[in-house]
């Protein structure tokens, strides 16, 4: 410790006094290395003595970079797991590979084996289609009452009825008040809201107007679309002409669907999102014959008559197609700017065969 302290000491004095020395121009005297103990020699040092800011560890250059504790090295390496991670960039040619390898080379990467998922989505308050769908005569509306043709439709109307009374009593097992001529004018309000609520844009209001599967079908290509529709007039009252029951899975289940006869009076146009007119007009009028479905889920306490179908019978003509508009390119009227008439090609070579006229003196 004594020796300890002496360095230390004479490191401060030396410090103290080099910058006085060095100031001068006096060359240093050289200490006898005899003047001054061997163990006490001026020694640099890189710390503080006895600082506990400071710490000093001894140099050793066999130092790892690691924990120094070597009995804990197997715990160390314990707590990391080796995981093999799946390559996105390799390719798996499973066409050539057995049912065994799939599922060996599925199950190291951790993935389930795919199944065979056949299931569709049952919706359980509506059908699926239109059982026993009414064919309209060929001339409905067309044709008078009074003529042979106006005569057979009203035979074939009383033949069909039979089955159409039985499913009647089959409803008012459910509904005591239903009545077929009384629902006609029902099915046309309903018929009324439904339109207006897809010209509305009211979806929550067309759901309930309209079923599951009749849904996806009104609202085809109605996106970004601007329609105005409006009921004029009934030019016929409207008539229930076709009734049918069915159960599904039970016989409690049953399902009644009334096919309805509208002929109205209707205006329809169709903008699109830039404000063209697509389909239809506004001001021009058009007589409409439909067949328009309604089904109701008679063993639901809360079930409603909705829009089910439409039935489009052979006979009738075509619709209107979509009127698309373009914008006609401008190159084609820079074009017909450019080019020349005839006149002025004929001009310009009368111009040019003409020879200058000569003064005579």
């Amino acid at each position: 410790m004594t020796t300890a302290r002496l360095t230390v000491r004479l490191s401060q004095l030396s410090l103290h006094a080099l910058p006085s020395i060095r100031s001068s121009s006096v060359p240093l005297p050289l200490l006898a290395p005899a003047s001054i103990p061997t163990q006490a020699q001026l020694t640099w040092v890189s710390y503080v003595h006895r600082d506990p800011n400071y710490k000093h560890f001894a140099p050793n250059f066999g130092f790892k970079r690691k924990h120094y504790i070597e009995k804990f090295k197997k715990d160390r390496k314990q707590k990391f797991i080796k995981v093999n991670l799946p390559d996105p960039n390799e390719k798996d040619d499973y066409d050539s590979m057995t049912p065994e390898e799939i599922r060996a080379k599925m199950k190291e990467k951790g993935i389930k084996p795919v199944r065979p998922w056949q299931e569709r989505p049952v919706c359980i308050s509506s059908t699926t289609s239109t059982f026993e769908p009414y064919v309209p005569p060929e001339g409905d509306g067309k044709v008078s009452t009074l003529s042979t043709a106006g005569a057979k439709q009203k035979i074939e109307r009383l033949e069909k009825k039979g089955k159409s009374m039985m499913a009647v009593r089959k409803i008012r097992q459910f509904d005591d008040d239903f009545d077929p001529k009384l629902f006609a004018a029902d099915a046309q309000e309903i018929y009324i809201a439904s339109h207006r609520a897809l010209a509305d844009g009211d979806m929550n209001k067309l759901h309930q107007c309209v079923t599951e599967r009749a849904f996806p079908l009104v609202t085809h290509e109605s996106r970004h679309k601007t329609i105005r529709w409006q009921f004029l007039g009934s030019l016929e009252p409207p008539r229930a002409v076709h009734i049918r029951c069915t159960d599904v899975i039970s016989k409690e289940n049953i399902f009644a669907q009334v096919t309805v006869r509208f002929h109205t009076k209707q205006t329809l146009a169709v903008y699109d999102r830039f404000g063209r007119l697509l389909h239809g007009s506004e001001v021009v009028a058009r007589d409409v014959l439909e067949y328009v479905v309604f089904e109701k889920h008679m063993a639901n306490t809360y079930g409603l008559w909705r829009v089910h179908d439409k039935i489009i019978p052979d006979w009738m003509p075509p619709k209107q197609p979509v009127r698309r508009t373009y914008r006609v390119k401008e190159m084609e009227e820079e074009e017909e700017e450019a080019t020349p008439s005839k006149e002025e090609t004929s001009e310009v070579a009368d111009s040019q065969n003409e020879k200058p006229a000569v003064a005579v003196a």
